[in-house]
């Protein structure tokens, strides 16, 4: 399944007293959508997945679903590293009318990568619905080897990977040795010009909530062959690319929506809003 070129892993916005926001969320899917997004991945690390209960990430799926009305894609982050629980939260997924599945890597409990496989393999074995494994191992602790990953796309249902592990090698070996019906997204913003000429398929974005369009411009001029124009594009939008990952993220594309009139609200605890000094830094590159 072609889930798009930019993905948006959307944040979950929150009212003034931190709980989820539906009216914020539409606006918040109408903003993405005419601005770029070719589609939504939702309950992910930028969606503040550790702190939404699974009541919030289930209304959350099936209310954007709602939303979208098969516009574009939604994926539902529904990984944990409990693998019994993730079953469980996947088939509630599957019922609130998302298109696919984004799977993280266990984290924490530190799985080898015999657990890594059958973790994945198990999970999708329980659900019809397309999957897309997250390897994020500055997150996870756990760097899922290109064996496993290609061991892993042989899974009817396992459609693609989510690569954020910063290393390109790994990255064009994957894509060489697994089948062409299974796609790679990079899953860091400043990467998504480099693993596109190695073969990526597309990005799954943070900062495309905020130059979504650009991203796309970019996007689209490597696969037209304007290589020149699209590395400019690059060039142009790399410092609001990092501007998005100033501060624990997402503070920092949050505090820039705001600022942009699409209001998210604040963070949940743990993660704490913008001081003053870091957000005047990142209105000053958002101005540029």
């Amino acid at each position: 399944m072609d889930f798009g070129k930019v993905l948006t892993a959307m944040v979950t916005p929150f009212d003034s007293e931190g709980k989820l926001d539906l009216n914020k969320t539409e606006m918040l899917v109408e903003h993405l959508i005419a601005n770029g997004s070719d589609g939504l991945v939702l309950g992910g690390t930028t969606g503040e997945s550790p702190t939404l209960s699974d009541d919030e990430k289930l209304k959350l799926f099936k209310f954007v679903s709602e939303v979208v009305n098969d516009r574009i894609p939604v994926l539902a982050g529904a990984g944990s590293n409990n693998t019994e629980a993730t079953i469980q939260l996947t088939k509630e997924a599957e019922l609130t009318g998302v298109n696919g599945i984004m799977l993280v890597t266990p984290y924490y409990n530190k799985p080898n990568e015999a657990g890594l496989y059958q973790h994945f393999k198990s999970i999708a074995e329980n659900t019809k619905l397309p999957i897309m494994l997250y390897n994020v191992p500055g997150r996870s602790v756990v760097n899922m080897s290109v064996d496993t990953t290609v061991e892993l796309s042989k899974v009817p249902n396992i459609v693609s990977t989510k690569d954020a592990s910063g290393d390109i090698d790994m990255m064009s070996e994957i894509i060489e040795r697994t089948d062409e019906s299974f796609s790679l997204y990079v899953g860091d913003d400043s990467m998504t010009l480099p693993s596109l000429a190695v073969g990526s398929h597309g990005v799954v974005s943070v900062s495309s909530h905020v130059i979504g369009n650009e991203m796309q411009d970019m996007v689209q001029s490597f696969i037209n062959g304007e290589s020149k124009k699209a590395a400019k594009i690059h060039r142009s939008i790399l410092p609001k690319m990092k501007a998005c990952f100033m501060a624990p993220s997402p503070a920092p594309v949050k505090a820039a929506l705001n600022y942009y009139g699409v209001d998210v609200g604040s963070v949940r605890l743990p993660l704490v809003d913008l001081t003053l000094d870091e957000f005047n830094t990142l209105k000053g590159i958002l101005d540029q």
